[in-house]
């Protein structure tokens, strides 16, 4: 067990010092530029390989670690991930370049299992990069295909991230899951733009993940609802199906959040039936949750 403390890291650059002197402990840390690192933790033959965020890192919980290195840990699993410092979609030359080297270096052939994990943003670049480990499982929260702005025009969400170079190297997301073993694309159809890039995606072997409308965006409302690590370790277990998935999307009727936006929806709809309807299946929801917050002892 290291003693490495990530939570009380004050900055996000001494979150990411504390991380390299992890990685020296439990693998390594390389920098990739300005705005990325790598960090690997090793294990046994299964690895996860997660794009995140600083800003993500720091939210996943008390232990302020990627999302996938907490999984992995959880599973004795390896893990590899691309932590990004600001929202360049992984398009930086030092990063392609990382992901070139373990082509030549193959890296990913040590590993019997590999899936490749990132939402919105990282979903994007899960699935673009995914192309360097042949076989691998492929799992996307809501990506994007591209932002090339003569490709997708219509995204007017990250305006600024068109100028970046979605053409060279590992450009064009949907074409880069060709070598894939199963890719999954779990997007909101109510969204219009994640349906208009969930349909770039369309292969035969990518399974769409369709899930019910969330009243918000799709990774922030898995998170909230604590499906994000399922949904992974059943992708790299390679037993993720459409069913299981919409099994889990149910817990969705048990969110507070989201019963309370469906009951507004309803309730601007004007259709009274329907609004009492899903107040009552809201009250009962949540009341054994405010009464067992009631019940706890006050410190």
């Amino acid at each position: 067990m290291t003693d490495i403390d990530l939570s009380t890291a004050r900055t996000d650059a001494e979150w990411l010092a504390r991380l390299d002197e992890l990685g020296d402990e439990v693998g390594c840390f390389t920098p990739l530029g300005a705005h990325h690192a790598a960090f690997f933790a090793d294990g046994d033959d299964t690895l996860i390989v997660s794009f995140e965020t600083i800003a993500e890192c720091r939210a996943t919980g008390p232990e302020h670690k990627p999302l996938g290195l907490l999984v992995a840990e959880a599973h004795g699993w390896s893990h590899l991930g691309l932590i990004a410092r600001a929202p360049r979609w992984y398009r930086d030359t030092e990063v392609l370049d990382f992901f070139d080297a373990q082509i030549d270096e193959g890296f990913f052939e040590s590993f019997k299992r590999v899936l490749f994990y990132g939402a919105g943003m990282a979903g994007y670049a899960a699935c673009a990069f995914s192309l360097t480990a042949p076989g691998a499982t492929v799992l996307a929260i809501a990506p994007q295909a591209t932002l090339d702005p003569e490709i997708a025009p219509w995204d007017a969400r990250y305006k600024w991230a068109r100028r970046l170079d979605f053409r060279t190297r590992f450009g064009f997301a949907p074409d880069m899951l060709d070598g894939s073993r199963n890719a999954f694309i779990l997007y909101d159809p109510s969204r219009a733009e994640d349906s208009m890039h969930a349909a770039l995606f369309r292969r035969p072997f990518v399974h769409m993940l369709r899930s019910p409308k969330l009243y918000g965006p799709t990774p922030e409302a898995l998170a909230r609802m604590n499906l994000l690590v399922p949904l992974i370790e059943l992708a790299a277990t390679r037993r993720l199906t459409g069913l299981r998935a919409a099994n889990l999307l149910r817990k969705r009727h048990d969110d507070p959040s989201y019963l309370r936006a469906l009951t507004r929806a309803i309730a601007e709809s004007e259709r009274s039936t329907l609004t009492a309807i899903a107040a009552t299946r809201a009250q009962m929801a949540l009341a054994p949750k405010a009464a067992a917050a009631e019940a706890e002892p006050v410190a």
